[in-house]
């Protein structure tokens, strides 16, 4: 079968479309036809080397940790999945991944693929609809009445993050580009602001929020550090509340009674299902930047290093 696979951590140019032996499922596993895997930050991280004490993988390694697909194996000990189900999963990023026409996965990580969105569109859920959601109700603590800040909205788990948080009547105001503006308000947000504009916190002098999720890079300019930032977005935070990151880590005491989390998202099969009940309800909707080739990664490893890259980037093995 054909894959894409890196034999040495480094940049972009390390990843090699080739030819590798198809996965045999092992006790616990299934093997899945890979329909679709997304692009993700992470595994951009993980390749070139930046996080090899959390993520030590084995070399050469199969990038990918969202898949969609349909099994064609069941390993031994599986039960509930059958050969011809569609599955959709969050992969353990240390193992080999999506990236490839087929992939092996841990039965246990698995979910029913949704049924309202193109198959290979299904992969573009999984990880960052988790961290949305850990983000929003395990970390934050969000509820019916809270107001939340969501900065980056306008990205794959900002998008997410708007749909959840108004869906659990929170009221809701997203910081984003004009790229993604008109997209963010059919999420539902209650108010935008521009990201463009500078740090969101000079925008939002004065108010406080229940909840301060940020979900982006720093928008930081030539008057504002990155740790100013996240000072000045953390004093958005109400009394006794959250501030909560999927980038960096708040201050260990930001006093006030407000909780500083940094969010490592796990698999979650349960909460997986449980979001996928949601787009086939029409609930929760799956954007997609753009579709291409499986071919294409290493392309789109490049592009995103450079900050090219549209949006969120589905591939598809041939």
């Amino acid at each position: 079968m054909k894959a894409v696979r890196y034999h040495s951590h480094g940049d972009s140019d390390v990843l090699v479309y080739e030819e590798v032996d198809r996965p045999v499922a092992g006790a616990g596993q299934v093997v899945v036809r890979v329909t679709g895997t997304a692009f993700n930050l992470l595994d951009a991280a993980i390749r070139g080397g930046l996080l090899e004490q959390v993520f030590p993988v084995a070399l050469p390694h199969i990038p990918g940790h969202d898949m969609a697909g349909v099994i064609t194996e069941v390993g031994e000990g599986v039960h509930g999945w059958s050969v011809g189900d569609a599955v959709v999963a969050f992969l353990p990023p240390v193992g080999p991944g999506a990236a490839a026409e087929y992939a092996v996965a841990p039965a246990d990580v698995l979910a029913a693929a949704p049924r309202t969105v193109e198959p290979a569109d299904a992969a573009a859920l999984p990880s960052v609809g988790l961290a949305a959601w850990q983000a929003l109700f395990e970390h934050a603590g969000v509820k019916a009445g809270h107001s939340v800040l969501i900065d980056g909205a306008g990205g794959a788990v900002g998008g997410f993050a708007v749909q959840l948080a108004k869906q659990a009547g929170a009221t809701v105001t997203a910081t984003t580009g004009p790229r993604s503006r008109d997209r963010v308000r059919s999420y539902g947000a209650d108010r935008i602001v521009d990201r463009t504009d500078g740090p969101a916190s000079r925008t939002q002098a004065g108010q406080r929020f229940d909840a301060v999720l940020h979900l982006a890079p720093s928008t930081a300019d030539l008057e504002t550090t990155p740790e100013d930032e996240i000072a000045r977005l953390v004093d958005l935070v109400a009394d006794g509340g959250a501030f909560v990151s999927t980038t960096v880590s708040g201050p260990q005491d930001p006093g006030r009674g407000v909780r500083a989390v940094r969010v490592f998202t796990r698999s979650d099969a349960a909460q997986l299902a449980e979001l996928v009940a949601r787009v086939d309800a029409g609930d929760l909707r799956i954007h997609v930047a753009e579709r291409r080739p499986l071919a294409d990664l290493p392309a789109v490893h490049e592009q995103a290093a450079a900050g090219r890259l549209a949006g969120k980037t589905v591939l598809i093995p041939a």
